[in-house]
């Protein structure tokens, strides 16, 4: 079993930062790619960045220059910092990551989400 915990969401005004950290845990042997995703109401989710293993990121061009991700290896923890945050960011963001288990099997995994609402 594998458990993805986030945190860092929250109310805040336009212009202001957010960190978001998911971190990953039990029957691991490594963690791949990783990825915060987001799904505003009404909407599909969406990917807003994402960074491998040996750390190539990429990003929504919606969020590129105001948003970035970054892990922690040693910790199993991913990050997004969210810098000028506008009302359209408002959504669930949810935390990805593609596990590689004890007993060698390789999926995906999701955590249960966090909420961000900027404010105008």
């Amino acid at each position: 079993q594998v458990q993805l915990v986030e945190s860092g969401g929250g109310l805040v005004q336009a212009g202001g930062s957010l960190r978001l950290s998911c971190a990953v845990s039990g029957s691991i042997l490594s963690i791949m790619d990783m990825g915060w995703y987001r799904q505003a109401p009404g909407k599909q989710r969406e990917l807003v960045a994402g960074i491998t293993r040996g750390g190539s990121t990429n990003y929504a061009d919606s969020v590129k220059g105001r948003f970035t991700i970054s892990r922690d290896t040693t910790k199993n923890t991913v990050y997004l910092q969210m810098n000028s945050l506008k009302p359209e960011d408002t959504a669930v963001y949810y935390c990805n990551a593609e596990v590689v288990s004890t007993s060698r099997a390789r999926f995906g995994s999701w955590g249960q989400g966090t909420q961000v609402t900027v404010s105008s």
